[in-house]
């Protein structure tokens, strides 16, 4: 089977010696170190490892499963045993995904080097692998599960056996009538070539050959003016379909003299419909190709949660692995709690828990060394301090020391700003999230006199004594809490002042209600929330956080309420009257209102200061006929507290964390959040599972860099959305998806050999409230190979623009769960129609390549049944 990749693999003579195998020492803990025989497989794409030379071998890794090679000082394992084993001669193989990664030692560092630069070697080449290259590493790798004997070849009964494990089931005598076509050299037995035949002959795609009949004349190509009616009518590509079909066909048209002719083959035809082209996400979204110059708290931001821990939150690991992993799936924010530690030497922990512990100067390395690897976008410092004022000054000088230039330590120009800068202005730099003494106009008064007295003052302390004389004496209309705050420093405050210093545009402070964040706090100043407290204030009704009652706006017959103060009694226990209840039923079944809610003009009745009854009336739109059903009191506030989250959201920064009770790490569905405009919803990004599929996938779009930007409507400080119940303008649509086949899907248990998948496919909507939704097809019994499903799932969606989908693969089990095969999420306006195929990944987010499902997209605007 090597001949498949013959001729294609690097010429290394790293490589001839790793295939001899080598004996190395593996390292899991200070306590666990076993000798292991490693050696690189003929086929030079899999590495597998037996206790001695000679002894019974298993597979470890295939090349596609590396990520990165790293030497072994850069490993905080092998670190830690440096004065037992050299550092030298370790090195670590680091995995794609949340798989741990296998820390090394060899006999020697000649040795270790050999397997280093081999190993990049290899993990080079299958970065750069085009589509049909990839199939063939695939193939090979089955090729090795499926010869038991390792001879290099494969008997009929070893393919039958492969066929279990490739998840299908085939009458033994047409199985044996494919062997027998594919077998050319009629030995008995499959040996490369062969083997690749027999597999084309598993896989005939008859729905892609129907397709491909349907545009094209004779059956055998489609000439250039049938691929243009194909992009057009079926992929709806517009106006660009003349040019991109040129560009398709010499991409993936295989043969030379169909290039030449402009006409595709069946088999280019289904190479685009395999390639990142055909795929459901538009490539168009793959790089950067949102406005980056807009203020920071217009984007959402891909954001950790006690980003140290790579387990629970109790007992947990504490590892830089963690911010390692976080940074190179795109993370921007990453949460640092810091407590003092021996020596004077801060470190950082999950604070009274048995977690373990890792000093604060190797986090700071860690995010020095990896912050920029995956994206140039700024990364956020979110600090949780917890010492002493001499450790916080050790912090400081790390931070200052380690990060360098680096570091944002004062404004952009040294200006007073009026609003926060972008991510294209703040490129590379790191910015710290914290408490801060003072106000930033007042840093920048106090650099300026610094300036002006620094010939005069001899000692710091003077200057800072003289300085705080002279503010006191320019500045008598300081507002009190600037006052408070200057008694606070000549009393030693908790805060050091050199940390403080640090933080310029993320200063934390606490929320205590919309009103007060409004009147008190500046732009660049920034509150965390728990996730219960976010879900409230979505949610709230009838009261704001301080317990004030709410406002009345009495209806005024134009589809608005306007009036004065609801009294306290009657703030209490509010009940929607009869005619609010027949209001909510006009809405259809898909979360539409009917037309009798046009007067509400598009939810406007929420924008604006309820107190401000001018306002509101001028937010109001006239209605449409008369008859119209006023809501009560208690509708108007509900729709009123999720607005002013949305109004909050789009002039200062949020962030959200997940509950204290999540002791296991476990997630909280973004979504909702992101609805209301927060922008850093840290996630545990330790813990696969739905809600981190949901996070990747959104954040899969604008180049992976850790920032998209918000929708228009969640950026207007006067918007009137409301995420719990979104009414028009927001342009509804209907989408429809047919599911047709499944290719080469994997089981969950690989060690059930005889087993075989019966699998179908669901599809599930994240968005607003009212577009949640999730449909599945029925079961393909016993065929994960090649399953056919035929079916079609409609869906209606009021804010597209909020909506994400995520395609779900089960195994069919009558008796208990189903179990996962794999998923796929993509954003809504990241979604291209037509035949598209959606590559399956697994739990942990990697490529199931060939997994996959085809399917149709068809969007339609506005609702079905929608007469407007």
């Amino acid at each position: 089977m090597a001949s498949l990749m013959q001729g294609r693999l690097p010429i290394s003579e790293d490589l001839l010696l790793m295939q001899k195998g080598t004996l190395m020492r593996k390292v899991r803990s200070k306590s666990w170190k076993k000798l292991r025989y490693f050696r690189l497989q003929d086929d030079g794409m899999t590495v597998w490892h037996a206790r001695q030379a000679g002894g019974t071998a298993k597979p470890t890794f295939s090349i596609s499963d590396v990520e990165s090679v790293r030497e072994g000082q850069e490993s905080e394992l092998l670190r830690s045993l440096a004065e037992e084993l050299p550092l030298e001669q370790g090195f670590t193989i680091v995995f794609h995904g949340r798989r741990s990664n296998l820390d090394l030692v060899a006999n020697s560092a000649e040795e270790a080097k050999i397997w280093m630069q081999g190993l990049q070697l290899l993990v080079d080449f299958v970065t750069g692998m085009d589509q049909q290259e990839r199939l063939d590493q695939w193939l090979s790798d089955w090729f090795q599960r499926g010869d038991k004997n390792q001879d290099g070849r494969m008997s009929f009964q070893e393919v039958q056996r492969l066929l279990h494990l490739m998840n299908m089931k085939m009458d033994q005598e047409y199985a044996f009538q494919l062997f027998q076509a594919a077998d050319m050299s009629e030995s008995g037995t499959l040996e490369g070539q062969e083997f690749v035949e027999f597999y084309k002959a598993l896989t005939k795609r008859t729905e892609v050959q129907e397709l491909f009949e349907t545009f094209s004349a004779d059956g055998q190509k489609l000439t250039l003016l049938e691929f243009v009616d194909f992009l057009r009518e079926e992929q709806k590509e517009g106006e660009r379909a003349s040019d991109l079909a040129l560009e398709l066909i010499d991409r993936y048209e295989p043969s030379d003299s169909g290039k030449l002719r402009h006409v595709l083959s069946m088999d280019g035809f289904l190479n685009y419909l395999c390639s990142k082209d055909g795929d459901i996400f538009n490539p168009t979204c793959l790089p950067v190709y949102q406005d980056m110059t807009q203020p920071l708290n217009h984007y959402y931001i891909n954001s950790s949660h006690n980003t140290y821990l790579v387990g629970d939150q109790l007992y947990g690991q504490s590892s830089i692995e963690g911010y390692i992993r976080a940074l190179k799936r795109g993370c921007r924010c990453v949460e640092v709690d810091i407590w003092d530690g021996p020596s004077g030497e801060p470190i950082v922990y999950h604070g009274h828990t048995l977690t373990s512990r890792i000093p604060f100067k190797d986090v700071v390395a860690t995010v020095a060394q990896y912050a920029f690897q995956t994206s140039e976008y700024p990364v956020i410092l979110s600090l949780e301090n917890h010492c002493s004022w001499e450790q916080q000054q050790v912090m400081a000088y790390h931070l200052t020391e380690i990060l360098g230039e680096q570091l944002l330590s004062t404004t952009l120009d040294g200006l007073l700003p009026t609003q926060l800068p972008s991510p294209e202005e703040l490129r590379r730099k790191i910015l710290v999230k914290g408490k801060k003494l003072r106000t930033l106009e007042e840093d920048l008064e106090e650099e300026e006199e610094e300036e002006e007295l620094e010939c005069e003052l001899e000692r710091e302390q003077e200057a800072d004594t003289e300085l705080e004389a002279q503010l006191e004496s320019e500045s008598p209309e300081l507002s009190p809490r600037s006052k408070d705050k200057k008694k606070e420093k000549k009393s030693k405050p908790i805060l050091c002042p050199s940390l403080s210093a640090l933080v310029v545009y993320l200063k934390s402070v606490s929320f205590h209600s919309f009103t007060h964040s409004r009147e008190h706090y500046r732009f660049y100043e920034t509150s965390s929330f728990s996730e219960a407290k976010a879900r409230s204030l979505i949610k709230e009704a009838g009261q704001d956080q301080k317990g004030e009652p709410g406002r009345e706006l009495g209806w005024v017959g134009s589809g608005c309420w306007a009036g004065g103060r609801v009294p306290r009694k009657r703030t209490k226990g509010l009940r929607r009257d009869e005619g609010a209840k027949r209001l909510l039923r006009a809405r259809t079944g898909t979360g539409a209102l009917s037309s009798g809610l046009k007067g509400l003009g598009g939810g406007e009745l929420a924008s604006g200061d309820a107190g401000d009854e001018s306002e509101v009336g001028r937010q109001c739109t006239r209605g449409q006929g008369s008859g119209e059903i006023p809501p009560s009191p208690s509708t108007y506030y509900t729709l009123y507290a999720g607005n002013e989250f949305v109004q909050h959201n789009a002039w200062q920064l949020s962030r959200v964390y997940p509950s204290g009770l999540r002791t296991d790490s476990s997630n909280y569905n973004p979504q909702e959040l992101w609805n209301a405009g927060c922008q850093m919803v840290a996630m545990n990004v330790q813990t696969a599972g739905l809600e981190m599929d949901i996070c990747d996938g959104f954040f899969r779009q604008n180049g992976g860099c850790g920032y998209v930007l918000k929708p228009d409507f969640l950026r207007d400080a006067q918007s009137s959305f409301h995420p719990e119940r979104p009414i028009s303008p927001f342009k509804a649509q209907t989408l429809l998806i047919q599911v047709i086949s499944g290719q080469q899907l994997p089981k969950e248990d690989t060690s059930k050999e005889r087993s075989i998948v019966d699998p179908l496919v669901r599809v599930e909507i994240f968005g607003v409230r009212p577009d949640k939704s999730r449909q599945e097809t029925s079961y393909v019994e016993n065929n994960g190979f090649n399953p056919y499903w035929g079916q079609t799932l409609s869906f209606q969606v009021l804010v597209p623009q909020l909506a994400l989908l995520r395609f779900v693969v089960e195994d069919y089990n009558r008796k208990s769960r189903n179990d996962f095969i794999g998923q796929y999420t993509v954003p809504w306006s990241c979604m291209q129609q037509g035949y598209r195929h959606v590559h399956l990944l697994s739990k942990d987010g990697i490529s199931l390549h060939p997994a996959s499902i085809f399917v149709h997209i068809s969007i339609r605007e506005g609702l079905e049944g929608d007469e407007s």
